[in-house]
């Protein structure tokens, strides 16, 4: 099986024998049901593919849908003129850059339909507006615009170049008037991009296209569903689960675990990063394939001004204005993370019109974790190493490792790191401090935070033949803290057990900014 990693093109997946989920159900449905659409999706879900298609469809190229629904559904395949345009490439970063894309575009087009090339006489929206009105009465048919990644020029200088930033906007701006100029030249627009945010600000005054980013008709759009795994990988899950050593239902658990999680809508369809799932297939590895291609420039620059931490964000329920319609800035950078994919929907209630957002998976989790507590704690050990090493005593069930290794790692976090003159800000790091180990130990074990009838314990984390229940106290004793164990009675689910129970009091200490006291009770 041949496995189209890096390649965005429909018609060479197609021709060169690729294999390809089938959307065009879904894409047959999109076209004929509305006309301007906006989508966003986390980068390498599968926009630019969802774009090529739809040229492709769009053109009239029947042969390449051959044995796709579109197949069946589709009877007349009239050939469209479209406008494909595409701000992947580009380094916005430049000034300038952006203007030669745009010109390069329409230049082209104008020589296409025979326009004089007007560059210095009429602006961009007035130039692409005579393009369309050309193209619709030399062809007879309307026009079809496709944007992929429209706020990329935008993305790229966020929270960097001001000036070119509100340059951009206004450049974008004068293009994108034409879907109110041109309405009646035009059959189907689809802008994709990560962000929403810049909707706002680009396209006020304007037609706005509709938003069908939690559209549940369209959840599946890009992406791979449970569904669409079993109807077409079970031979690689197969042969995978063979280097495994292990049964392809436990294969398709651990890739579940790691890959999946994703929702965009409240139907709460399971959506698999197709990137990762696809290298995993391909490679017959699991491994970080998403997160190690880096994440993107202008998240690291935004959490970099964020006041808030991690834990203050994750596990609540937000209304969709708070993290899909808010304009993102630097105060407020939760739209952000969940649309570039690090935060996903986990829960919806209807009555509330709320949603619960969360990490997506453990390869989410595990690598944005990781990056939070290198940059917030700056320990003088690396995070990846020490979890490793933590996660060996663990399972080994060797407390006092575990022990010496929580002391170790926090002694290495720089005095200037941990220091808090305020007795709530010192509160506020201890319990961001331990959410971000903890957290990421849970990607490997069992849970975090857990939740029982009797109140909240600090920590559970099951391995195959141990149980810890730990109780962190902030300057106060071991004591203490095992006795709030007992008193809740969070060992008692465990009580029939076959596993050997540790619980683990420790008090951390602001002062030396490591365990000061550690007990252990052995049930």
């Amino acid at each position: 099986m041949k496995y189209p990693i890096g390649i965005q093109s429909f018609d060479r997946i197609v021709e060169d024998g690729y294999v390809y989920v089938d959307k065009t159900d879904l894409i047959y449905s999109l076209t004929h049901e509305g006309s301007i659409y906006f989508l966003s999706r986390p980068r390498r879900f599968g926009k630019s593919l969802l774009v090529s298609t739809l040229e492709n469809y769009y053109l009239g190229r029947k042969e390449l849908f051959r044995g796709l629904a579109m197949e069946r559904l589709e009877k007349e395949w009239a050939v469209y003129p479209v406008f494909h345009v595409d701000f992947n490439g580009g380094n916005f970063t430049k000034s300038g850059e952006l203007e030669q894309k745009i010109n390069f575009y329409l230049a082209q087009w104008e020589q296409q339909y025979n326009l004089p090339v007007r560059t210095h006489e009429l602006g961009y929206g007035d130039r692409f507006i005579n393009i369309l009105e050309t193209a619709h009465q030399q062809t007879g048919r309307r026009a079809v615009v496709l944007i992929d990644e429209y706020d990329k020029p935008i993305l790229d200088v966020l929270d960097v170049d001001t000036d070119l930033e509100n340059q951009h906007r206004n450049i974008l701006k004068a293009f994108y008037s034409v879907f109110k100029g041109a309405d009646s030249h035009l059959q189907f627009v689809l802008l994709t991009g990560v962000t929403k945010f810049s909707q706002v600000s680009v396209f006020s005054g304007f037609n706005q296209p509709k938003d069908i980013s939690m559209d549940a008709r369209y959840e599946a759009l890009c992406g791979i569903t449970q569904e669409e795994i079993d109807r077409n990988f079970a031979e690689p899950i197969a042969a995978m689960a063979a280097e495994y050593q292990c049964t392809p239902e436990e294969m398709r658990r651990k890739l579940k675990a790691h890959y999946d999680g994703y929702h965009f809508s409240d139907r709460l369809t399971d959506i698999y990063n197709p990137f990762s799932l696809l290298n995993a297939l391909d490679s017959l590895r699991i491994r970080d394939f998403w997160f190690s291609t880096g994440t993107p420039t202008y998240l690291i620059r935004l959490l970099a001004h964020f006041k808030e931490n991690m834990n203050e964000l994750t596990g609540k329920y937000y209304a969709p204005e708070e993290f899909i319609d808010y304009k993102a800035d630097v105060e407020r950078p939760l739209p952000m993370i969940y649309q570039s994919g690090y935060l996903t929907i986990k829960a919806y209630d209807m009555r509330r019109n709320r949603f619960l957002l969360d990490f997506p998976n453990n390869e989410v989790k595990s690598g944005f974790l990781t990056a939070l507590a290198t940059s917030y704690l700056r320990p003088g050990k690396r995070v990846e190493g020490w979890i490793f090493d933590l996660l060996d005593a663990l399972e080994a069930g060797d407390v006092e490792l575990v022990h010496t290794l929580f002391t170790s790692f926090l002694s290495s976090i720089p005095y200037t790191m941990r220091r808090k003159e305020d007795e709530a800000e010192r509160e506020r790091y201890f319990q961001y401090t331990f959410y971000l180990i903890l957290r990421l130990v849970s990607v490997y074990t069992v849970y975090v935070e857990k939740v029982q009838s009797q109140g909240r314990v600090d920590c559970v984390l099951e391995t195959a033949d141990y149980v810890y229940i730990f109780e962190f106290k902030l300057d106060g004793t071991a004591e203490e803290a095992l006795q709030q164990i007992e008193e809740k009675g969070y060992a008692r689910e465990y009580a029939a057990d076959s596993r050997k129970l540790y619980c683990i009091g420790a008090s951390f200490s602001s002062e030396t900014g490591t365990i000061g006291d550690w007990e252990v009770k052995n049930n």
